[in-house]
């Protein structure tokens, strides 16, 4: 296993790189979902991924979960889904005639809240308290998640026949949310061939997907990341462009403290897949509509207007300007503005 201190941004991009490549071999195309996928976790955050039913989600976590040596669970969430279907619960041993407790799916390293939004807000929020602070309290007991651990969750598109709107403090605890498309042809062949191939096709097989490295060694290359040098610029940039969600006429509430955070966090990440170890304003850019986007509620003008998260994100986003002349080097460029919040 590769120890922390032995890594180097080069070594730290390759060996990521290798894990990409082995996800690959299970999950066809989708690039940008993969890497989204792996920054959430290199972050040490949630993904929340919109898109119909049937597009891989559950056999990308699984392939992820493979290539880092972890776990991975699933629930199915259904109206009549309970928190303790998810945290676990305590129990009466008839035999003994103590309480156990029975821990709950979600310790594992990957949890798959499969179709979130078809359960209502009381079994949503039992993610709560294993998103925010990792862990899960039982009868007054906080027990610790696994490392790494991250949710990711799938929704469907609101419009359709039995979904819950999910509660906005919930979705603000999801590092990214992205849009799962439908892969291209040529994808969508290899993809048909690959999996009937010696198979019915109605497994999801990820046999072929070898273990890059284990939990420890993921939550090395994690913590690496965290410890990326960050130019005071780069988060003034970052902080700029959350709080111009909160003064937008087209928003009705914008992205609070937490969004300037998770640029920061996703934006080390992407650094580090880059085999970088600094942060570029670009990064912080690329990822403005994954990590913000989510985080807004639009104003009624917006929805008459026919605008969307994503377009009020890309149009703010043109109008601030970004910093210049950020590199690796260890002195900033200039005088930074609110450069506490990303630290």
């Amino acid at each position: 296993m590769t120890k922390q201190h032995h890594y180097t941004a080069e070594s730290a991009a390759a060996v990521l790189g290798e894990i990409k490549t082995e996800v690959a071999k299970a999950f066809i195309g989708q690039r940008e979902l993969v890497d989204h996928a792996l920054i959430t976790l290199l972050a040490g955050g949630h993904l929340l991924v919109e898109g119909v039913p049937g597009l891989g989600k559950t056999l990308l976590v699984r392939a992820l979960a493979q290539a880092i040596g972890g776990e991975s669970k699933r629930v199915q969430f259904t109206p009549d889904l309970m928190p303790g279907d998810i945290t676990g619960n305590i129990m009466l041993d008839t035999r003994s005639g103590k309480f156990t407790t029975r821990k709950g799916p979600v310790f594992t390293n990957l949890f798959i809240a499969d179709e979130i939004n078809r359960a209502p807000a009381k079994a949503q929020a039992a993610l709560f308290e294993a998103m925010q602070e990792f862990q899960v309290s039982l009868d007054g007991v906080s027990y610790p998640l696994p490392a790494p651990f991250m949710v990711l969750a799938t929704q469907n598109p609101f419009e359709h026949e039995g979904t819950y709107p999910l509660p906005d403090a919930q979705k603000d605890r999801f590092l990214m949310k992205i849009i799962a498309a439908y892969p291209g042809l040529e994808e969508e062949k290899t993809m048909v061939g690959r999996v009937l191939d010696g198979g019915t096709g109605a497994e999801l097989s990820v046999a072929g997907v070898k273990t890059v490295l284990g939990p420890g060694g993921f939550t090395g290359l994690r913590d690496f990341a965290s410890r990326l040098r960050t130019d005071p610029l780069v988060i003034d940039y970052a902080v700029r462009l959350a709080a111009a969600t909160r003064g937008s006429p087209a928003v009705q509430t914008g992205a609070g403290p937490r969004g300037s955070l998770a640029l920061i966090r996703c934006a080390r990440a992407r650094a580090l897949m880059e085999g970088r170890d600094f942060v570029l304003p670009d990064d912080v850019k690329a990822l403005a509509v994954p990590v913000l986007a989510h985080r807004l509620t639009l104003s009624s003008e917006s929805e008459l207007e026919g605008l969307g998260e994503k377009d009020v994100i890309e149009n703010l986003a043109a109008k601030i300007e970004a910093p210049r002349g950020v590199s690796g080097g260890p002195e900033p460029a200039a005088e930074p503005g609110g450069g506490e919040a990303g630290a």
